[in-house]
């Protein structure tokens, strides 16, 4: 099993994975809309559900603000 692998305590549904893939596009800073279309999301507060903005990438945008760069 891929979680065993990877050292998760709990299985990796579908579900699971679904919420994942969210959150790591989102990080990868791919537009909502897109992530929308690539999760098959009639409705973009769907996404919104799935894709969850991580504490690492808001600590990224504070030190960018601080810096004077802000590329969103």
């Amino acid at each position: 099993m891929i979680s065993v692998s990877l050292g998760m305590k709990k299985n990796l549904s579908y579900h699971v994975a679904h919420h994942s893939f969210g959150t790591l596009v989102l990080s990868a800073n791919l537009p909502i809309e897109c992530i929308a279309k690539m999760m098959d999301h009639a409705n973009i507060t769907t996404t919104h559900d799935y894709a969850k903005v991580t504490d690492k990438e808001v600590s990224d945008n504070m030190e960018k603000i601080k810096h004077g760069f802000l590329y969103c």
